[in-house]
């Protein structure tokens, strides 16, 4: 029995000694979820944001890492739906990551975060989705403008152009469209302005003809469209052939050669809001100049044209996580959190100012109104008056 005994004991301590030296092992490397539109309706948006934040990582363990490890990232597909982020994030969360940069479709982490609130695990989102952040999720932080944040800047542009009657459509399947034009009924008034039209379509949808027609009814002096994926290009050919004769403006999930390619010579003199990331030539010399090029040189040389909203918002998201955890000097999420709500950090999207009481950190300054001229996005004459301020 003695004998028995001692050898239990013997095997139970080179059991220990092994699973210490496994800890040892993955402790080499700081783990980092992200879960992204790889296939499905959003693949668009999710593909774009996979090259920023590869390449972020890469910059970043070129450069020594985080803590002293190489950064490991651990890419899972959300295929466009929300039930497969729910189990992307339960399946990073069990991977002992130390925080999650979180789906470019607004479903997707609208039904992640739940889990997200659960777990106590940082969540990036690449979302603009209003929801995330009001009210505020102690572990959610965002990292696209919000959409009331665009609705707020389009509405600036309006008012100095003089219009005060304005139509919108939008996509009412889409948490952020919706949101975006909450957005603008919330804020019209302030602005002088009317919303005469509210015109609603589906992602499914491909004709648009009934909405373009009341649109024309309505006596609006401009039209924005608030959509996500396919339906925005249909939109801007139908939009070119119904002779509407309104300035038609998209926002920040156009801001891509995703949209501009396929829409072709339709999209000549459309208006797209974006992030100042977009239009970084239109801004002068500076410090936030330089973050952009940090962005756009070698996408553009790796990937042979300059990286859209999507690619920012990727790139910025693990920017942003790396400060965190720098500003942290830890693993823990709990202590990457705390460093999220006092963090202020100059990005290729503008500067970011998180606090307790602002998980967004982004102002309506950080957004560009552009002009599509000879298929490439230009900042308009009022946004170079804006943006060097």
């Amino acid at each position: 029995m003695k004998r028995l005994l001692s050898s239990l004991a013997a095997l139970l301590l080179l059991t220990t000694a092994c699973s210490g030296d496994n800890s040892g092992d993955s402790a080499k490397t700081l783990k980092v979820g992200a879960i992204l539109s790889l296939t499905g309706n959003y693949a668009p948006l999710g593909s774009e944001d996979k090259k920023a934040v590869e390449l972020a990582v890469q910059q970043i363990n070129s450069a020594g890492g985080l803590l002293g490890r190489q950064v490991e990232l651990l890419v899972r597909d959300d295929k466009s739906q929300p039930e497969q982020s729910v189990l992307s994030f339960n399946e990073l969360k069990g991977g002992g990551v130390a925080a999650v940069i979180g789906s470019p479709f607004s479903n997707s982490a609208l039904a992640t975060i739940p889990q997200v609130d659960r777990a106590k695990i940082p969540y990036v989102s690449l979302t603009p989705a209003d929801e995330q952040v009001t009210p505020i999720h102690p572990d959610v932080f965002v990292v696209p403008a919000t959409s009331a944040t665009y609705a707020d800047r389009i509405l600036q542009y309006y008012q100095a152009q003089g219009f005060t009657k304005v139509a919108v459509a939008h996509d009412s399947r889409s948490s952020y469209a919706n949101a975006g034009t909450a957005g603008m009924k919330s804020k019209a008034a302030q602005y002088g302005v009317t919303l005469v039209a509210d015109e609603e379509f589906q992602t499914t949808t491909t004709e648009f003809s009934a909405v373009l027609n009341h649109v024309k009814a309505s006596g609006a002096q401009a039209l924005t469209v608030w959509s996500t994926g396919a339906p925005a290009v249909a939109f801007a050919k139908q939009y070119a052939t119904a002779g509407a004769g309104l300035p038609l403006m998209f926002t920040g999930s156009q801001a891509s050669t995703l949209w501009l390619k396929p829409t072709g010579p339709a999209a000549e003199g459309v208006f797209v809001a974006s992030s100042i990331a977009v239009v970084g030539d239109a801004l002068p010399a500076g410090p936030q100049k330089t973050a952009i090029e940090e962005l756009s040189k070698p996408f553009t040389s790796q990937y042979g044209y300059p990286p859209p909203q999507f690619a920012a918002d990727g790139y910025t998201g693990v920017k942003l996580l790396a400060a965190a955890v720098t500003k942290a000097n830890s693993a823990e999420p709990e202590k990457i959190r705390a460093a999220f709500e006092g963090l202020t950090l100059l990005t290729p999207n503008g500067t970011y100012k998180y606090s307790a009481t602002d998980h967004a950190g982004l102002t309506a300054d950080h957004i560009s109104i552009n002009v599509v001229k000879n298929g490439q996005f230009v900042a308009t004459d009022w946004a170079k008056q804006k943006l060097p301020a």
